[in-house]
């Protein structure tokens, strides 16, 4: 009934589409492109001792040891990691043991981490069981290197 007619069939009339004949596109339109996927975060081995800035637009995650200032979108601190210096980012994340200024939109301290210096940040979580000494300050652009402003 609804079966196909074999090629050396005749056809009754009817007009057929021919398969080999690709479907032409406006000349005017541009394919887009596909969104590129977000990179894999960087990832500073335990073994791996850096001295000297780290700085990067992507995220990182460091397990080793920095001594220097580190600059990047997104920065986890690993459990036995160690940074010593100035850390910018606007999301942070301290598993291990951060020895200078924090400054992020947001900054989270896990229960294990261990901070000595100041934060400051447009949100921040501390859990229970965190290690810190330093200061605390909110300010709504954290992440600008402009001194705050003083109240005199």
């Amino acid at each position: 009934m609804f079966s196909k007619p074999k090629s050396d069939e005749p056809t009754t009339g009817k007009t057929t589409a021919t398969p080999n004949v690709a479907p032409t596109k406006p000349a005017t339109s541009t394919p887009t492109p596909p969104p590129k996927p977000k990179p894999a975060p960087s990832i500073l081995s335990s073994d791996l001792t850096i001295k000297g800035n780290v700085t990067t637009t992507g995220d990182v995650q460091v397990e080793g040891t920095i001594e220097g200032d580190v600059r990047a979108h997104l920065l986890t601190v690993g459990e036995s990691a160690v940074v010593k210096g100035e850390v910018i980012a606007d999301d942070v994340v301290v598993n291990g043991r951060v020895v200078g200024r924090l400054r992020g939109l947001k900054v989270r301290l896990t229960a294990t981490a261990r901070v000595e210096g100041d934060i400051i940040h447009k949100t921040i979580a501390i859990e229970s069981g965190a290690h810190f000494e330093g200061t605390v300050q909110r300010q709504d652009d954290p992440l600008s290197t402009k001194a705050p402003k003083s109240g005199a």
